[in-house]
């Protein structure tokens, strides 16, 4: 079966870097564009960042343009997300997911708080 699980999150100071993974398995990985998304307490969950199944084609939230870089290994069936210059406001739940047709898979996610 499907499986997502991510890893990386933590405490971290505002201005630092923390670097998620996303373990896939269970499916054609190098198939599917893969996906980040967040949410923080209270709000909507919200997409961040989005990979080509290639990893040729990225995206991003405007809120994390220029800070966060999405990224993927297709041979170990990773992806990840590099994120720089945080801020409080990125202080969420960060889930790993995956859309195929319309299924939709998630990782039970990793939690990143941006705080001194």
């Amino acid at each position: 079966q499907v499986q997502l699980v991510e890893s990386g999150g933590g405490l971290v100071q505002p201005g630092g870097s923390l670097r998620l993974s996303c373990a896939a398995s269970g499916f054609t990985f190098f198939v599917y564009a893969m996906n980040w998304y967040r949410q923080a307490p209270g709000k909507e969950r919200e997409l961040v960042a989005v990979i080509s199944s290639a990893g040729g084609s990225t995206a991003y939230a405007a809120s994390v343009k220029g800070r966060f870089t999405i990224s993927r290994d297709n041979p170990q069936n990773m992806v990840y997300l590099q994120m720089n210059s945080l801020k409080p406001e990125d202080t969420a739940v960060y889930y790993c997911n995956a859309q195929m047709g319309s299924r939709n898979y998630w990782g039970q996610g990793t939690q990143v708080t941006v705080s001194s």
